[in-house]
């Protein structure tokens, strides 16, 4: 069973830039395809991004496409979330997750993931 832990979320102002890290151990990391979640007060939790086993193939929320960009590097069992021109509405928790098993078809849902880290608080001032 995987273990994940995010990190470098904070406080930034509208327009500045935050590097999410998620880190994991136990499993085996490259046989996982992650993603990136988050939850605003009040809100339910929404899909932000997913990367697949290899790296290869990403897919983004419509809400932050072309201002995120997810990554890994498998060699460090570590996941990535590029936070770019940062919005006020991009306030929430961050939380990364795992699945093994699904299609990619399926991973782009948001749906299926089994593993989730505890979170980290992001902050964007108007």
């Amino acid at each position: 069973q995987v273990r994940l832990v995010e990190s470098g979320g904070g406080l930034v102002q509208a327009g500045g830039s935050l590097r999410l890290s998620c880190t994991a151990s136990g499993g085996t990391f490259s046989s996982y395809n992650l993603g990136w979640f988050r939850q605003a007060p009040g809100k339910e939790r929404e899909f932000v991004a997913a990367i697949s086993r290899s790296g290869r193939s990403t897919h983004d929320a419509d809400s932050v496409k072309g201002r995120f960009t997810i990554s890994r590097d498998n060699a460090k069992n570590t996941v990535y979330l590029q936070m770019n021109s940062l919005k006020p509405e991009d306030t929430a928790v961050y939380y990364c997750a795992a699945e093994g098993s699904s299609r990619w078809s399926t991973v782009v849902t948001g749906t299926k993931f089994d593993y989730w880290g505890q979170g980290t608080q992001v902050t964007v001032s108007s």
